[in-house]
Formats: C-alpha cells, sequence, structure tokens
C-alpha cells in the first residue's frame, strides 16, 4: 500500500467531478430524456397527496359533493399518471442503467489506453492485482453512480421545492418547523460520508492487495509445492484477508451510523407534525384534511431526503471508483513522441550512444555514466558482463522502454527521440530473457509478430526458429492451445515460440537476451544457425552467458557497472587475459 493510500485522498469531491462529467457529453441526449422522466415520476408522485387533501376535506365538509363521477374521475386521473410513471420509470431503470455501462465502457477503454502507454517504471512499481482493480472493480459502481446521481439529485429538488411550496401554503409556521431539521440533517450525514468514502477507498485498496497476494500465490504455486511453503502463503493470504475484513467492518459500522441517523431524524420529524400538528388543528389553524396532505407531504420529503442519504453509500462507492480512476489517468507518461518526432523508415542500424548517462527513475539507482558506443550497421555486437552490469538495460534504451537522463542515443544519424514511439519499436526486434506467451494459441502468438501475416509466413517463421518439428507433433499443431502464460510449453518450447515471433516481425534491428538461455545444445545449435541467417545485412546485439554462443560474433563488449570495461572480438580478448578471458575459462572449467 502507497503512502498516498494510506494518507486518503488527494483529490477534492468538485475536481473528481470535474474530471467525470465530460463522459456525459457523448450521451447528454438520454442524460435530458432521463431528466424528463424523473420529472414526470416526481409529478405523478405528488399529486397523490392533493386528490387525498380533496377528497378528505371535501368529504368533512360537504360529503354530497363527493359523488361517484367526481372519484372516478379522479381515480381516472391517478391511473393515467401512474401509467406515465411507469413507462418514464422504465426508460430509467433500462435505458439509463445502459447510458451508465456506456461510460463505464468509455471510462475504462481510456484506462487502458493510457495504461499502454506508461512505461516498464509504472508497472514495476504497482501490483497487477492493483491495476486489474482499478480497471474492472472500481469501474463497475461508476455505472450505478453516472445513472442515479444527476437522476437523485434533480428529483430531490423537485420535491423539496413542490413540497416547500404547498406545504407553506398549508401552513407557513409547522412548514418553517420542519424544514429548520433538514440542514442538521444534513450537514451530520455529510459528516459520516467522509468518514464513509475514507473507509470505501480504504477497502478498494485492500482488496487489490488480496487480488495481488492471490495472483502472486497461485501463479507461484509450483514455487510453494516445491519448498512446502503452502502454510506459509496461507498464513499470508490469511493475514491480508483479514485486513479485508477489518476495513468491511469499519465500513459497515459508518453505514450503520448512517441509516441509524436517517431513522432519528426520521422520528424527529413525525414527533413534530404529531405534536406541533397536532396543536395547530386543536386551535383550527389546520383542517384534518390539510393535516392528511401535510404528512403524506412531508412522508414524501422524508423519504426523498432519505434516499439522498442513502444514494450517499453509492455516491462514495462511485467516487472512490472514479478517484482510483483519475490516478491511473493521472499516471504521469514518460515515454510520449515529440512535437516534432517522424516516422522511424528505411532503417540501415548505425546505433551511437554518446554520452549516455541512466538512473533507473524510482530508486535512482546510477546504471550508466558518460557511456559511449557505436555500432555499425549489419555488425553482430555480443555484450557479456556480470549481472548487473546493465547489460539487458543498455538493450531496453535503443527501443525507448527508458528515457536517458543525459547524452543521446542516434540511430542512423537521428537522435532516437525524433522517432514516433511506434515506428521506432517496429523496427526493432527483442527476444527477451524472460518469455511471455499470451493465452491462445501457438499460431496466434507467432501471428503476434507482424498483424496481417497469413498462416505460410507464420509457419515459414517457425521452421527458421527450429520451432516448426515440435509444434507439428503437438495435439493440434499450430492449433494448440499454450494455457496461461504459455504453461501447457516448456521453456526450451516457449522460447522458440518467441524465436519465431521475431523471425516473423523481420526487424532491421535485433536485440536478442539470453535468446537461447533455455535450449539444449542441439536446438541451441539450430537456432544459432537460423539466427546467422537472419543476421545477415542487421544490426545483431545479443546479450548471453554462454560464450560458445557469441564466438563468431564481430565484436564483444565486457559490460561492468563501471562501464565498457574490454572489446574485441573473441580471440582478442582472449589474448588480453582479462575480464572476458576469465569468464570464458571459467566456463570452460564447469564444462
Amino acid at each position: 500500500m502507497s503512502r498516498q493510500e494510506e494518507a486518503g485522498s488527494k483529490y477534492r469531491a468538485g475536481e473528481l467531478l470535474k474530471r467525470f462529467l465530460p463522459y456525459y457529453r457523448k450521451y447528454w441526449k438520454i442524460v435530458v430524456i432521463d431528466l424528463l422522466c424523473a420529472g414526470l415520476t416526481t409529478i405523478c408522485e405528488m399529486v397523490l397527496p392533493m386528490i387525498m387533501r380533496y377528497i378528505t376535506n371535501t368529504g368533512m365538509n360537504d360529503l354530497a359533493a363527493l359523488s361517484v363521477h367526481v372519484i372516478l374521475r379522479l381515480a381516472a386521473l391517478y391511473l393515467v399518471l401512474r401509467m406515465i410513471d411507469t413507462m418514464a420509470n422504465f426508460y430509467m431503470a433500462y435505458t439509463g442503467h445502459v447510458m451508465g455501462t456506456r461510460m463505464e465502457t468509455d471510462m475504462r477503454r481510456d484506462a487502458y489506453a493510457h495504461l499502454q502507454k506508461l512505461s516498464d517504471t509504472y508497472y514495476n512499481n504497482t501490483k497487477v492485482g492493483q491495476i486489474m482493480g482499478r480497471i474492472t472493480n472500481d469501474l463497475f459502481d461508476v455505472t450505478e453512480f453516472s445513472h442515479h446521481c444527476p437522476e437523485e439529485f434533480f428529483i430531490a429538488a423537485i420535491k423539496a421545492v413542490i413540497s416547500f411550496i404547498i406545504l407553506s401554503r398549508i401552513n407557513i409556521a409547522l412548514t418553517l418547523i420542519i424544514f429548520a431539521v433538514v440542514p442538521v440533517m444534513i450537514v451530520t450525514c455529510t459528516i459520516i460520508n467522509l468518514r464513509l468514502r475514507s473507509a470505501f477507498r480504504r477497502q478498494r485498496v485492500q482488496i487489490g492487495e488480496l487480488n495481488a497476494r492471490i495472483e502472486d500465490s497461485l501463479l507461484g504455486q509450483k514455487v510453494v509445492k516445491a519448498f512446502t511453503n503452502e502454510e506459509k502463503e496461507k498464513a499470508k493470504f490469511e493475514e491480508d484477508n483479514q485486513k479485508f475484513f477489518q476495513i468491511k467492518k469499519e465500513t459497515y459500522k459508518f453505514m450503520a451510523a448512517f441509516g441509524t441517523t436517517t431513522r432519528a431524524f426520521d422520528g424527529v420529524m413525525y414527533l413534530i407534525i404529531v405534536a406541533a400538528g397536532g396543536i395547530f388543528m386543536v386551535k383550527e389553524l389546520i383542517s384534518p384534511g390539510d393535516l392528511v396532505a401535510y404528512v403524506m407531504y412531508v412522508g414524501t420529503l422524508i423519504a426523498t431526503i432519505r434516499r439522498i442519504i442513502e444514494f450517499a453509500e453509492q455516491f462514495q462507492r462511485g467516487m472512490t471508483g472514479i478517484e482510483r480512476f483519475v490516478e491511473i489517468m493521472d499516471s504521469d507518461i514518460e515515454i510520449f513522441d515529440e512535437p516534432d518526432a517522424v516516422p522511424c523508415i528505411d532503417v540501415k542500424g548505425d546505433i551511437s550512444f554518446k554520452n549516455v548517462c541512466f538512473a533507473y527513475p524510482d530508486d535512482h539507482n546510477i546504471v550508466f555514466r558518460n557511456l559511449d558506443l557505436n555500432i555499425r550497421a549489419g555488425e553482430k555486437i555480443a555484450i557479456v558482463g556480470p549481472s548487473g552490469g546493465g547489460k539487458t538495460t543498455l538493450c531496453n534504451l535503443i527501443p525507448r522502454f527508458y528515457n536517458i537522463d543525459e547524452g543521446e542515443i542516434i540511430l542512423d544519424g537521428e537522435n532516437i527521440r525524433h522517432y514516433t514511439v511506434q515506428s521506432l519499436r517496429r523496427n526493432i526486434g527483442m527476444v527477451q530473457q524472460d518469455v511471455y506467451l499470451f493465452s491462445g494459441t501457438v499460431y496466434e502468438n507467432i501471428a503476434y509478430g507482424r498483424e496481417g501475416a497469413d498462416r505460410q509466413e507464420v509457419i515459414e517463421a517457425a521452421k527458421r526458429a527450429g520451432a516448426h518439428e515440435f509444434i507439428e507433433m503437438l495435439k493440434d499443431g499450430y492449433d494448440t492451445y499454450v494455457g496461461e502464460r504459455g504453461v501447457k510449453l516448456s521453456g526450451r518450447q516457449k522460447q522458440r515460440i518467441s524465436i519465431a515471433r521475431v523471425f516473423l516481425k523481420n526487424p532491421p534491428i535485433l536485440i536478442l537476451d539470453e535468446a537461447t538461455s533455455a535450449l539444449d545444445n542441439e536446438s541451441e545449435f539450430q537456432v544459432a544457425k537460423s539466427l546467422q541467417e537472419l543476421a545477415k545485412g542487421r544490426t545483431t546485439i545479443t546479450i548471453a552467458h554462454r560464450l560458445s554462443s557469441i564466438r563468431n560474433s564481430d565484436r564483444i563488449l565486457v559490460l561492468t557497472d563501471e562501464g565498457i570495461m574490454e572489446e574485441g572480438n573473441h580471440e582478442q580478448l582472449l589474448e588480453k587475459r582479462g575480464i572476458y578471458y576469465h569468464f570464458y575459462t571459467t566456463a570452460n572449467e564447469l564444462k
């Protein structure tokens, strides 16, 4: 849980509503009709006390005037009003909710699009469970909020105004006494509402933590079982589960306080009517029929206030969902197209690092200081060195997964920041150390390398990656389901599919981060031949611990936390008897 989340909201309700209101713009016609229907239902509801007032007063003063014809006409009028009310309610319940769902969908689309633009730094510091919670669960309540919020407040305003006018005409003194209680009720409930919102926020944060805990444990279940740590994982889960329970318990406490407060004020208002209204009737300041109508209107007013107050729970849920959405949208986009960015086309692959300085944004851990490196177009470069020396980081800087702090990275004579991000990455193929396969078929995962590729091209890419034979042996061949994250395939198979994906992309620049690390010797040899073929005429950067796989590289760089310490081909570096020589001889001893 972040400090911000622990401290509470940094957004005011007005600011959140201002950020949310633009989503109504596309649906303003629906909102107008919905409010019109809300007005109709309110008017229909407000007519009944007037009918009862007329019947009661007429019956007590002149019973003969209440003919069957008059009563039937009043009943017919009320029937028409109820029919109008029914149709208006259907529109509000159906179309209004559909509008809310569409707004939720729009917000989720915007959130997802924004997440696609965020850098690795954001994902390194944010749990996947939290992100998933924000774009799914946190937006569920927005549907109800977006529909009911304008509707409920509009109805409340109409009822309050109409009730005040009618009640004032009946008895102004009694009305003023009743309405004097309303501000006290609103202030008290608002205070409780603020506590309720805070509780809802903590609840949302903790459910994200719980989801993240479950996801982490289930995805790592093989490790859990291997180390027989089931009880440990249960204990960690129980800790988070109990935290969630305590937060929900506190939430229900405030909800109970909310409900109790509204019922208490209801009792106070009815007590005033019984006492003051009864005294006024005894003193003939109000007629029995007027008192009946008065009680009904006050009942309507109380029901409206209670509905608004009860809606406050839904309101706070919705505001919390909006707040969590806004937090995503306010996350800084660190990697973006410069105003003068142009498409990256006809790439040759000439890469230069000039005085590059870089530190990770989250922990400011310095990786490079004044790094200089020139890679000629079509050159095969290998990078070796101890773990933590910055090998993978260097490769991640080329496609702008991170922005450098100082210096320049030049591609074909142009700073990479002058290219659009998508066009730059489109010209770079990466086989990363940690292979990720999407839930789907083998074919879909390879075809991911280039949109629009036909089946024959996919098969050809698989052949060049040395993957075709084992794919054909699978149950459904290329249509075999790989499972979540490719769990149904071995590490070797996943690596080959990942390589095939890059073969299909066919980029002018290749970055191979331990591309053959999961392959056996025979497979490594086959893939190495395919990579050599693919590397012809292309700039290739290879990170490898297996030094045997890079012996034929044009140039080998030894990268440590102090920078590039050695460079040359295999034979030249062995003659130096330096770091590379030590790596090579140690590797041979371990064989």
